[in-house]
């Protein structure tokens, strides 16, 4: 589980790209934010491609981007909806380990209330019915992950301490 990268799954709000930042910072692994990549490549901001482009074609450019990661020992932080396309799990697969963050409902909803990022997919009447409804459909796919690292409300730095512990990291 050292010689290969680790892929961070789960809901928007649980904390992946911080997780996944800590984790590069302590390990000394290269980090692929692919939503940063996203926006590096396409020149606007996730919302905006999301409203562009739709969301099948964001899906597209997102398992583009997953393919041109090198494997490798690296730390790649994705998007929470990499999961809806079986394509992205067989490149998940050969690139390494994937963990699944998970955090209870109500810890999502109250991040995501605070957040000041703008989820395309929260711009809806009712957020937190809407955060149950994608939480539902994709928590069967997140727990098809090598890993699951339940989280709870653990600040960013207990979350990457578990998300290590669980792959046995030692510095």
């Amino acid at each position: 589980m050292n010689d290969c990268a680790w892929i961070l799954v789960g809901m928007m709000g649980v904390g992946k790209t911080t997780v996944a930042k800590l984790m590069a910072e302590q390990t000394g692994r290269p980090l692929h934010d692919l939503d940063r990549m996203l926006v590096s490549r396409l020149g606007r901001p996730v919302p905006q491609l999301f409203q562009i482009y739709g969301e099948v074609a964001f899906r597209g450019h997102e398992t583009s981007l997953l393919k041109s990661v090198e494997p490798g020992p690296s730390v790649i932080s994705t998007g929470g909806g990499i999961v809806l396309k079986p394509d992205n799990w067989t490149i998940m697969r050969q690139l390494g380990t994937i963990i699944y963050l998970q955090a209870p409902l109500e810890v999502l909803v109250e991040r995501l209330a605070k957040s000041r990022k703008r989820r395309p997919l929260l711009q809806v009447d009712d957020p937190e019915e809407k955060i149950a409804e994608i939480l539902s459909a994709r928590d069967p796919l997140y727990r098809q992950a090598d890993l699951i690292v339940e989280l709870g409300d653990s600040t960013a730095e207990a979350a990457t301490h578990l998300a290590l512990e669980a792959l046995n990291w030692r510095p």
